[in-house]
């Protein structure tokens, strides 16, 4: 099977972009996008969104969990009398490039004992970090690099969702993992499809991941 260009997407908290960044990578790796767990919304779905601003062509797996209530999975799940479970999770059937998109950040539980980040150990797939400058961001960012790097989950990107201020801008660069890339996304003044695909275009300038190279700082030269 080719694992290449296959990746979670998760972030450092909730509404920090994750469903744009995974637009953006699955057009620009030419992936599918699959959402494990979906819980809220379910008219408008992730999959709907991400499904509404990439190549029609490019494949939505359907979500493995669809859940009514706009709270964690977990919760989300008891309300309804479900109970997910770690095994429940296989990687939809393709051999080709895969964008896997997580709910919230890392510690958000999908059940009573596991959280997120042991189904990213589960599905053994590299993480994208999405980062959002916030008052607190660094803090959370560097406990969510440490977590990952203690579960020896490899970092392919960090990326950068929006204007930054230079000097959190530097301590994220300073003390990103090593193995990973800086990707900046700009602020989307609108989001569309365009949008999506210029963004797209322009990581065309960063390296790609080769989990053996350190000190990927961004654009290549």
């Amino acid at each position: 099977m080719n694992t290449g260009n296959r990746f979670f997407i998760t972030g450092i908290g909730t509404g920090v972009g994750k469903t744009v960044v995974s637009a953006v990578l699955a057009q620009h790796f030419q992936a599918g996008y699959w959402k494990p767990i979906q819980s809220g919304d379910l008219a408008q779905s992730d999959s709907i969104e991400v499904g509404g601003l990439i190549n029609p062509y490019l494949k939505i797996y359907p979500e493995r969990f669809r859940l009514q209530l706009a709270v964690s999975p977990h919760q989300a799940a008891e309300a309804e009398d479900v109970r997910i479970e770690l095994s429940d999770f296989q990687l939809p059937g393709t051999d080709g490039p895969l964008i896997v998109e997580g709910a919230g950040g890392l510690f958000v539980p999908i059940n009573d004992q596991h959280f997120v980040i042991e189904l990213i150990e589960q599905l053994q797939l590299p993480a994208v970090l999405v980062v959002r400058d916030y008052l607190g961001c660094i803090n959370h960012t560097l406990l969510s690099v440490q977590a990952l790097k203690a579960a020896n989950i490899p970092v392919a990107f960090v990326v950068f969702n929006g204007t930054f201020n230079p000097a959190t801008r530097a301590v994220l660069i300073r003390h990103r993992p090593a193995e990973a890339t800086i990707i900046e996304l700009p602020e989307f003044e609108y989001l569309n499809r365009s949008e999506i695909y210029k963004a797209a275009i322009a990581l065309k300038k960063y390296p790609h991941y080769d989990p053996t190279r350190t000190n990927q700082a961004g654009p290549a030269s």
